[in-house]
C-alpha cells in the first residue's frame, strides 16, 4: 500500500514537472488506485462506506489482462506492417563461395571481403555487390529492381547481392560488401524512414505531452467533487475511469503505425522513402519538374544525322566529334563514340579536354583546336554558323539535339542526336496532371528541342537553355511563387536542385550522388512509380488524420462520462485497449490501398 501511493505520487509528480506523454503512466495509477482502495477496504473495514463485495482485486486483474490483450494485438499488426523489411532481410544468402588460394571455400556471406572472387551457381543467391569477372549468366532481379524478365550478364556486368542467378555459372569481384551492399542500403533506408518523425508526430507528441497531466487533474477534480457529494464508491469509479480511458496510446501511435506500414508499402512497391517528412511534403505537391536526359528519356541516344561543311566529309565530321567526346560521360558524346566505332573510324586521344558545363568540349588534337557543343559555345569563339542556322533550326524541330563541329576556327559540320521517350512517360505526364500536377520540363537544350520532346510527352511548360548550375535557382523561383515542388532527376548534375525542391526524387538508375540527395528513389526506374508515391503519401497522411481524428474523439466523449462515475473500470480498459487496436487496424488497411 505504502509502495502503491508513493509510486502514485511520484508519477503524477514528474507527469505534471516535465509533461511526459508516458502512455502507461495513467493505466498505472488507474490499476493501483483500485488494487490500493481494495487492499483499504480489506484492512481496515467499515471505515469506507463500502461493502466488502465491492472491493476491486478483480478490477485491477481484468484491467491488466484487457491493456495485455490490446497490446499484444498490436504487436501482431506492427509485426505484420513490418513484412517489407523481413522480406527484404530474407533476400540475403548465408554463405558463400569465395576463392582463396587458389581454392573455391564456403564462408559467411558476411565475411566477404572487397575484391574477392566469388563463385556463383546455377539457382543461388548472389550474396554481395559485384561486377562479373568471367562467365555469363541471367540473373532474376525483380525483388531489387523490379525487372519482370532476367537480365543477361557477361564479363563486366554489374551484380546486386540478393538477386538469383538462373541458369549459368559465373565468377565476379566483390565491389560493396557488408552494409554498403545496395540491399543493406535499402534495409537501412527502409528501417529509418519507419521510425522517423513527421511534423504532425511532434504535434501529436506535443499535445500528448500537456494531456497527461491535464487528465491527471481532471481526475483528480473529480475525486474532490465526488468526495464532497459524499459518494466515495464514484470517487473510485470516476478516478479510475478517467485515468485508463484517457490513457493517449491511440494518440501516441497514430502516425507511428500509419508511417511504418506506408513506408513498408513504399519498399514492396520499388519506392524507397528516406523519411517520414518526405511522406507528408509529397501530399501537397503541386508541381513536378523532371529532367529531361535520362529522366523522361532513356539516356540512350542515337546520331540521326550528319551534317558536313562543304568540302568536309561526314567521316571527318565524326572522327573530330569522337575525338573531342572520348574523355566526356555525357550520354550525347557517347552516342557520337558508338557512332564513329560503328563507320570504322579511327579514334585517337585528344592532347587536352576541357569540359565547357552548359556548352560543350574543347579539345587540343593535331595541333589546332577542335570545338563540340551548342550555339553559346559557338558565340563564345567567334564562329560563325548563320549559314547554317536554317539546318540546324530544322532538326531540332524533329526533337534532335544539334552538336555543332568546330575546327580551328572553322565550322565542320552539324551531328544530329536524338534520344527517345522512355516507355509510360506520356501517360505519367497525364496522370499527374489529372490530379492537378504542374508539370515541367527542365533542360539545358535549346527551346525548339526541349518543345519537340515535351510536346511528345504532354508537358505544355518547359524551362530550357539552364546550365547545371542553376537548376536549383530555376527549382528555388519556382517556390518563391507559393508552389510545392518536386524534382524528379538521376544525374549528378541534378543533385543541387533534388536538394532544393521540397521533395526530390531520384531515379534508381541514376548516379549514387542523385541517389543519395533525393528524399525518394525510384528502384525500378519506372516513371510510373512517381504517381504511386504521391498517391501513397496521400493515402499515408489520410490514415493519419483518420487515427488522430478518432483518438481524439474517443478521448473527448470517454473522459466526461467517466468523470460523472458512469463508466466501470473494467468497461473503460477494454474501450482504451480497443481504441489503440483500431488505430493500428485502421492503418494496417493501408496494405490493401491500390496506388
Amino acid at each position: 500500500m505504502i509502495f502503491g501511493g508513493k509510486g502514485f505520487f511520484i508519477g503524477a509528480f514528474h507527469a505534471v514537472k516535465n509533461r511526459v506523454a508516458n502512455m502507461d503512466l495513467l493505466i498505472a495509477l488507474g490499476t493501483s488506485t483500485a488494487y490500493l482502495y481494495s487492499t483499504f477496504v480489506v484492512f481496515f473495514p467499515g471505515v469506507l462506506p463500502v461493502d466488502e463485495k465491492n472491493v476491486y482485486f478483480e478490477v485491477s486483474a481484468i484491467i491488466i489482462a484487457f491493456v495485455l490483450l490490446g497490446k499484444y494485438m498490436e504487436e501482431i499488426i506492427k509485426t505484420r506492417s513490418s513484412a517489407a523489411i523481413r522480406k527484404l532481410i530474407d533476400l540475403k544468402p548465408q554463405t558463400a563461395r569465395v576463392v582463396r588460394d587458389g581454392a573455391e571455400v564456403e564462408i559467411p556471406a558476411e565475411s566477404i571481403m572487397a575484391g574477392e572472387m566469388v563463385v556463383v551457381r546455377p539457382g543461388e543467391k548472389i550474396p554481395t555487390d559485384g561486377n562479373v569477372a568471367e562467365g555469363h549468366s541471367s540473373v532474376d532481379e525483380k525483388m531489387i529492381t523490379g525487372e519482370s524478365l532476367p537480365v543477361e550478364k557477361q564479363t563486366g556486368d554489374e551484380v546486386i547481392g540478393g538477386t538469383i542467378n538462373k541458369v549459368g555459372s559465373f565468377k565476379f569481384i566483390a565491389t560493396r560488401v557488408g552494409a554498403d551492399t545496395t540491399l543493406s542500403q535499402i534495409i537501412k533506408m527502409v528501417e529509418e524512414a519507419q521510425l522517423s518523425s513527421s511534423k504532425i508526430q511532434r504535434l501529436a507528441d506535443r499535445v500528448a505531452s500537456y494531456f497527461v497531466p491535464a487528465v491527471i487533474g481532471v481526475a483528480l477534480l473529480a475525486v474532490v467533487v465526488w468526495a464532497a457529494l459524499g459518494n466515495p464508491e464514484r470517487v473510485i469509479f470516476s478516478f479510475v475511469g478517467v485515468l485508463i480511458i484517457a490513457c493517449p496510446c491511440a494518440l501516441g501511435i497514430a502516425t507511428p503505425a500509419a508511417l511504418m506500414v506506408g513506408v513498408g508499402k513504399g519498399a514492396e512497391l520499388g519506392i524507397l522513402i528516406r523519411g517520414a517528412e518526405y511522406l507528408e511534403r509529397a501530399e501537397k505537391l503541386n508541381t513536378i519538374v523532371f529532367d529531361k536526359t535520362g529522366t523522361l528519356t532513356r539516356g540512350e541516344p542515337e546520331v540521326t544525322a550528319i551534317v558536313p561543311q562543304p568540302g568536309v566529309g561526314s567521316d571527318e565530321v565524326i572522327q573530330l566529334a569522337a575525338v573531342a567526346e572520348k574523355g566526356s560521360e555525357h550520354p550525347l558524346g557517347e552516342a557520337i563514340t558508338k557512332r564513329a566505332k560503328m563507320a570504322g573510324v579511327d579514334v585517337a586521344e585528344a592532347e587536352a579536354f576541357e569540359a565547357v558545363p552548359g556548352q560543350g568540349v574543347r579539345v587540343v588534337y593535331g595541333g589546332g583546336e577542335v570545338l563540340v557543343g551548342n550555339r553559346r559555345m559557338m558565340a563564345g569563339a567567334d564562329i560563325n554558323i548563320a549559314d547554317r542556322e536554317t539546318d540546324i533550326s530544322a532538326l531540332e524541330e524533329e526533337g534532335n539535339t544539334v552538336m555543332i563541329v568546330a575546327r580551328e576556327g572553322n565550322l565542320a559540320g552539324l551531328i544530329a542526336v536524338a534520344d527517345t521517350l522512355k516507355e509510360n512517360a506520356a501517360d505519367v505526364v497525364t496522370g499527374l496532371q489529372e490530379q492537378g500536377v504542374e508539370v515541367i520540363m527542365l533542360t539545358g537544350d535549346n527551346e525548339r528541342t526541349a518543345r519537340a520532346i515535351a510536346a511528345a510527352a504532354g508537358i505544355e511548360s518547359v524551362i530550357s537553355n539552364v546550365l547545371p548550375g542553376d537548376k536549383a535557382r530555376t527549382i528555388k523561383e519556382l517556390q518563391a511563387e507559393g508552389k510545392v515542388v518536386a524534382m524528379v532527376g538521376d544525374g549528378i548534375n541534378d543533385s543541387p536542385a533534388l536538394a532544393q525542391a521540397d521533395v526530390g526524387v531520384a531515379i534508381g538508375s541514376g548516379s549514387d550522388v542523385a541517389k543519395e540527395t533525393g528524399g525518394i528513389i525510384l528502384v525500378k526506374d519506372d516513371l510510373r512509380d512517381v504517381i504511386k508515391g504521391i498517391r501513397l503519401s496521400r493515402a499515408t497522411m489520410r490514415k493519419i488524420k483518420q487515427n488522430l481524428f478518432w483518438a481524439f474523439i474517443y478521448n473527448s466523449v470517454g473522459v466526461p462520462i467517466a468523470a460523472l462515475g458512469l463508466l466501470n473500470p473494467i468497461i473503460a480498459a477494454a474501450a482504451m485497449a480497443l481504441s489503440s487496436l483500431s488505430v493500428v487496424s485502421n492503418s494496417a488497411l493501408l496494405k490493401r490501398v491500390n496506388v
